[in-house]
């Protein structure tokens, strides 16, 4: 094992560096590239794609210096037995749909915060309205950078450095639940004030449920697939 990995595994300041980085490499990419794209809607949608792919990379890179691999994360693939492929999509819906009501009580709360309903801003992606081509595409780009990458990046690999700072303790996966969920929520920042409180909400209860489910990211990300599918049609419908 190399020192940098020695580190990630003793040193809470590199443990601490490593999370840092991670994001340090989206900033960089997000606020020194997105200007020179100008307002166009795909490209800027594209600086944030390459910006996450480059953040799988940096946790990737965190794993294989510490001699671990995705399973340290919840993430197998390996080829498992029809029951407990059928377990864990059944597992899915229930977190889709408590998800989905975390996404409401988050408009809710701002509501009261307000003093009216308020919706997330989804006007990003009004170029997806009854245009199918670019629909079907940017509905794949999602499910593999969105509900696939944010899954690894803010609850496979949030929560699990963050708990592990303080060597797992059930305060740690609680705080480290809530850390990620507020950072999930602030990454959505063009999505308005409502917006972030709903995703939020929606990471808390992703967060939670991952937990529960003994950190099997495929029901998570199962879950977000559907709520990335829910979120977009309604979009790609309104169409004129």
């Amino acid at each position: 094992m190399t020192r940098l990995g020695r580190a990630l595994l003793t040193s809470k300041l590199a443990q601490v560096g490593e999370i840092l980085a991670v994001f340090l490499v989206a900033g960089t990419v997000i606020w020194g590239v997105g200007p020179l794209v100008g307002e166009d809607p795909l490209a800027r949608y594209g600086v944030v794609w390459v910006a996450n792919v480059l953040m799988l990379v940096t946790v990737w890179l965190g794993l294989h210096f510490r001699g671990q691999g995705w399973e340290h994360y919840g993430l197998s693939f390996q080829v498992h037995s029809r029951r407990t492929v059928v377990r864990a999509v059944m597992q899915s819906v229930v977190v889709f749909v408590v998800a989905g009501l975390a996404f409401a009580v988050g408009a809710v709360v701002m509501a009261n915060i307000v003093g009216r309903p308020e919706a997330a801003d989804m006007s990003g992606y009004d170029f997806l309205r009854d245009n199918l081509a670019v629909f079907l595409l940017s509905l794949a780009g999602v499910y593999i950078i969105s509900s696939f990458g944010e899954e690894v990046i803010y609850r496979a690999f949030l929560i699990n450095r963050i708990a592990e700072l303080e060597s797992g303790s059930k305060v740690a996966w609680t705080a480290a639940v809530v850390v990620s969920s507020v950072v999930f929520g602030g990454v959505h920042f063009e999505w308005g004030p409502a917006g972030i409180v709903q995703t939020a909400f929606t990471g808390l209860a992703l967060g939670v449920s991952y937990l529960v489910v003994g950190r099997n990211l495929w029901v998570t990300i199962l879950a977000h697939v559907y709520l990335d599918t829910a979120l977009l049609l309604p979009i790609y419908f309104a169409a004129g």
